[in-house]
């Protein structure tokens, strides 16, 4: 596993994973191979690399459709490494070997193309206007939600969702950006009658994972995986029986050295970092799918809480309908 220094240091947006199970998820297990795309995974794999391997995967995340055409002499000239280093990064990121890497992003381009003929995919500069802004900003969003639905894998959720739905307490813990999604998710649990509380303050996450105990479950939310706060915080559940679980969009980052479970998000990095951006729309389609797979679980007593707290918010809101129109009054409920 890579250390903290090795990733990225901002301290934005985390993920969830699932609970404890009795031997260490594996990075695989967390991916839906068949699906996904091959460049989300080089994405989510790239700072654990080595740096022979890295300069490759930049080659092919740069122009993966050129790539997709070039031999592999060619690429390793480019990355300035040998075919051996190529080859080596082809089973790295889990694609068995270059020939398998070229069908693989072939197959890519086209469906990237088949979505949308206009090339949205760059890095926001200065030249810009707003209506370039707007659609890069929503592409980005977008290819992020599609993405992070593509790669999440089913099964794990499934574990998640099961141990949240039975556990006696949930504790939530995210820094930054990923305090947002933190507390989103506790909104959600809470308004369906789940125990459920979101932390952000590194000392009460610390005191919080105190005193948990088995049957409680403790999530971390990290984009990075590697903001430190949280992952001592998710150690320290661990250590007093709780099942933890890491959102993240790095499978290999040390977040998942201290989680049973693990759900990756696939979100891209942009110009002004995916924390305040995409980041955090992969994250709550995480948080999204997770809350209304607990809620299923009690499907008859979530739908009583949630239209017990739409009553007792009623009275707050003006008597018009989002038409202007005035609402009838209510005789009774």
């Amino acid at each position: 596993m890579p250390t903290v220094s090795n990733f990225p240091t901002v301290s934005d947006t985390e993920s969830v994973t699932g609970p404890a199970l009795s031997e260490p998820v594996s990075v695989q297990s967390t991916v839906r191979d068949a699906d996904s795309s091959p460049l989300v995974r080089i994405r989510s794999l790239l700072p654990g690399l080595a740096r022979a391997e890295q300069r490759v995967a930049k080659v092919v995340l740069e122009d993966p459709a050129h790539v997709a055409r070039r031999s592999i002499t060619e690429v390793a000239l480019a990355a300035n490494t040998s075919e051996t280093t190529v080859t080596r990064f082809c089973k790295a990121v889990g694609v068995g070997g270059y020939p398998q890497l070229r069908i693989a992003l072939a197959a890519d381009t086209a469906r990237t193309e088949a979505r949308s003929s206009r090339n949205l995919g760059g890095e926001i500069g200065p030249e810009d206007d707003l209506a370039a802004v707007i659609g890069k900003v929503s592409f980005a969003d977008a290819r992020a939600v599609e993405e992070t639905a593509e790669q999440l894998d089913v099964a794990t959720l499934e574990r998640v969702i099961e141990v949240v739905a039975n556990a006696g307490r949930v504790d939530v813990y995210g820094v930054g950006a990923s305090a947002y999604v933190a507390a989103d998710l506790q909104q959600k649990l809470h308004r369906i009658g789940r125990v459920c509380f979101a932390w952000s303050d590194t000392h009460i996450m610390l005191t919080s994972a105190a005193v948990l105990s088995p049957g409680d479950v403790a999530i971390g939310v990290s984009h990075t995986g590697a903001t430190t706060d949280t992952v001592e915080a998710l150690r320290v559940a661990r250590e007093h029986g709780a099942i933890t679980i890491a959102v993240t969009n790095f499978p290999r980052s040390p977040i998942t050295e201290v989680a049973d479970y693990v759900l990756t998000t696939a979100a891209r990095e942009t110009t002004f970092r995916s924390g305040a951006t995409a980041s955090r729309i992969a994250q709550l389609t995480v948080i999204d799918c997770l809350f209304i797979g607990v809620a299923q679980r009690h499907m008859d007593a979530s739908v009583n809480a949630l239209d017990a707290t739409r009553d007792a918010v009623g009275s707050h809101r003006l008597g018009v309908r989002p038409d202007g129109r005035r609402r009838p009054r209510e005789t009774g409920k």
